[in-house]
C-alpha cells in the first residue's frame, strides 16, 4: 500500500526536475567499466569486425607492423580501395577521412 506521502508514479506527468536527472546521468557514466566506454566511443561494428578489432589489440607492434606490409602491397591495393569506397558509400567513414587516408598510402 502506498501511503499518502508517497505518491503514485504517474508516467503522463511532466518531469520539473531537470536538475535530478542530469545528476543520474552523470552517476550512470561513473558507473561504466572501461569496456562499455570504449564500446560507445567506437562505431558500430558487426561480430566479424569486433572479433578482429580485439585481435588486433592483442597482436605485438611486431605483428601489426607485419600485417600492415602485407595490407599495402601494391596487388592488394585495389583490394583496399574497393573496401574504403564501400566503407566511405555506407557512411563508416566520411569523405574527409577517405581522403586522408589515400593520401596517407600515398594513393
Amino acid at each position: 500500500m502506498f501511503h499518502a506521502t508517497c505518491p503514485m508514479w504517474n508516467p503522463f506527468k511532466k518531469n520539473t526536475q531537470q536538475n535530478n536527472d542530469d545528476d543520474t546521468s552523470l552517476k550512470d557514466d561513473a558507473v561504466k567499466t572501461d569496456d562499455q566506454k570504449k564500446d560507445d566511443d567506437s562505431p558500430k561494428m558487426n561480430m566479424l569486425q569486433r572479433l578482429a578489432m580485439k585481435r588486433m589489440e592483442r597482436m605485438s607492434p611486431q605483428e601489426k607492423a607485419k600485417m600492415m606490409q602485407e595490407v599495402l602491397k601494391p596487388e592488394n591495393k585495389d583490394k583496399l580501395l574497393g573496401a574504403m569506397e564501400m566503407m566511405r558509400k555506407s557512411g563508416q567513414i566520411s569523405e574527409e577521412q577517405y581522403r586522408m587516408a589515400k593520401e596517407k598510402m600515398g594513393i
